[in-house]
């Protein structure tokens, strides 16, 4: 069964934590991405494309978890929505808004069993990481105003590629609670960029671009450094030039020559080539 794209969208990372932490090895969903910012949520699934989106209700900045419900539903592909709420006082909101289910946490064991039912049984509604045989030839499929960055790997480095790729996707494995941010000067303003909300890093001379769903921003790190600040968050480097987050690869395509690419999020999307013989072990890592 093909994972559903999972955004986690909380103020609370001890409820994003959690959320991770109950989803985790259930292959109905995979987690690609978190904030705190519904406003940056509503970007993100711009880019991704995500089935599934578990969100509360208030944040301190932007948009509140209704109104991005009610930005959604005007959207051509709209996410299943899981709302989070203390108690059941918002329920009837909720499910106005088209909600396919409304947790009251934190949920018992058995209860969020039966959202991931509900989440099962609506699935054929929501955007899909596709299946194998779904895959299509690669095109230039590249909408207007986007731009794609092929880059080409060696042997060794699709390996270290594709073992890193299966360690970012290992939610075994203990990861922070926190979201972490990197401060990036815009214009005389300090911008705190969630690591998760970070597509790929660019070097530019001494300098670096950070890349986001639909911006880039100019920073004084150099790559080495970013590379050494970001790489225990689920960052690769692909190339001397380019630095990827893991989670952000959320499309499969083939190539001529029997190969398969991998691309990113993002309307600079970067294309990284596998040869068939790791096929096998790249659908291992995607639960395929």
């Amino acid at each position: 069964m093909p994972s559903l794209k999972t955004l986690i969208l909380h103020p609370e990372a001890e409820v994003r934590a959690a959320v991770r932490e109950i989803l985790r090895g259930d292959k109905l969903v995979r987690i690609l991405g978190e904030t705190v910012s519904a406003d940056e949520a509503l970007e993100l699934h711009k880019a991704v494309g995500y089935g599934i989106i578990f969100l509360g209700f208030d944040f301190t900045e932007g948009m509140s978890g209704s109104e991005l419900a009610q930005s959604l539903g005007a959207s051509k592909h709209k996410p299943g929505l899981i709302f989070i709420a203390g108690d059941e006082t918002r329920a009837y909101e909720a499910f106005e808004l088209g909600a396919v289910d409304y947790l009251i946490w934190p949920p018992e064991e058995e209860r969020m069993q039966k959202t991931l039912e509900r989440i099962a049984r609506f699935k054929s509604h929501f955007r899909e990481i596709p299946e194998p045989s779904d895959w299509k030839e690669s095109g230039t499929g590249v909408q207007t105003g986007e731009e794609t960055l092929q880059l080409s790997l060696g042997e060794d480095e699709q390996d270290k590629f594709l073992s890193a790729l299966k360690n970012a996707w290992d939610f075994t494995q203990t990861r922070q609670p926190e979201i972490e941010k990197l401060p990036v000067n815009q214009d005389g303003r300090m911008m705190l960029i969630p690591y998760t909300q970070i597509i790929f890093v660019e070097a530019y001379e001494d300098y670096s671009y950070v890349h986001t769903a639909n911006q880039k921003f100019l920073t004084s790190h150099r790559l080495k450094n970013l590379e050494e600040r970001l790489g225990p968050h689920r960052f690769f480097r692909v190339h001397r030039k380019y630095l990827v987050n893991l989670e952000m690869v959320t499309e499969i395509a083939s190539l001529p020559g029997s190969n398969f690419m991998l691309r990113t999020a993002g309307r600079t999307r970067i294309e990284l080539p596998i040869s068939r013989r790791r096929i096998s072990k790249l659908k291992q890592i995607l639960g395929m």
